[in-house]
């Protein structure tokens, strides 16, 4: 198939070297030309503009930050009035349920396929093709697309076969990450406090209690920051938003989250929007932010 990429941050560069590597035919394009321009020389084909890029592909890729981010690109871009008909959008990034719907109609009316397919997992994650992949769409684009998913991820869940379902639940998936950040971080001031080294606490609790991986990594994280975030204190605030937005539209309260989203806020405050999101969520509960030594 005739690929096009959109996109390549920190983990949508990744995702497009597996699949350049996997010998799929892909033109790229980003907005700062110069990260397109090192994939070209590993084989891609480099467009000047998304509209330019999506022509005459059979599948394009979305890895963009947010949902203005999107928006701007496919309707701006011309995306969507570029894209032939019978072609799938596979949205990789974390959405709105709104934006989700949106796509989902906007690209029917065209003749186009949307398949929602927002991934878990960190950069270093990616780089592994680790990640997994909640899938919503219908079955007939769900099948053509699944394959190339599979080149990047250590396995996919299909949820529905409405696209904005998967954005929903991967919503719900990182409002869970930010409890168990929430929790480890109160936890390790706990045992800070009564002269306990957190990473005895973390190590005795994580193999007593939870055996998770996931929550090793994230602990280690939070003790010991990355010199790169993984994902930044902004990205935390914009999933527990859409999080919130989302449940509120279904009449539901979200008392947690409402918690974390102030926690965020708290976080703009003091000058750390742009901090890791695990390590800087725990570095303000110690009461260590920007304006302390």
């Amino acid at each position: 198939m005739m690929i096009a990429f959109l996109g390549l941050g920190r983990m949508g560069s990744v995702i497009a070297r597996h699949l350049i590597r996997h010998g799929e035919n892909i033109t790229l394009w980003n907005r700062t030309a110069a990260h397109a321009e090192l994939l070209a020389a590993e084989g891609a084909k480099v467009a000047k503009t998304p509209a330019e890029a999506v022509s005459a592909c059979d599948v394009v890729f979305t890895m963009l930050l947010d949902d203005p981010a999107l928006e701007q690109v496919i309707y701006d871009g011309k995306v969507l009035e570029s894209l032939p008909k019978g072609a799938i959008h596979v949205s990789l990034s974390t959405l709105s349920v709104q934006l989700s719907r949106r796509l989902t109609s906007d690209h029917a009316a065209r003749g186009q396929h949307f398949v929602a397919a927002p991934v878990f997992g960190r950069p270093h994650i990616a780089e592994q093709a680790r990640l997994w992949i909640a899938v919503g769409g219908a079955p007939e684009p769900v099948g053509r697309i699944r394959a190339l998913l599979q080149v990047f991820s250590r396995g996919v869940t299909v949820v529905s076969d409405n696209p904005w379902s998967a954005h929903a639940l991967k919503l719900g998936g990182n409002f869970l990450i930010t409890a168990m950040i929430a929790s480890l971080s109160e936890s390790f001031v706990y045992a800070e406090a009564l002269s306990i080294d957190p990473e005895i606490f973390l190590e005795t609790v994580n193999n007593a209690l939870f055996q998770s991986p996931f929550c090793e990594m994230y602990g280690k994280i939070m003790l010991h920051p990355p010199a790169t975030p993984g994902a930044t204190m902004a990205v935390g605030e914009k999933d527990m938003r859409l999080f919130r937005e989302a449940a509120h539209s279904e009449q539901l309260s979200t008392p947690l989250a409402d918690r974390f989203f102030a926690t965020f806020h708290r976080a703009f405050e003091a000058g750390m929007k742009d901090q890791d999101w695990a390590a800087g969520y725990y570095r303000l509960e110690k009461g260590l932010d920007s304006h302390k030594p």
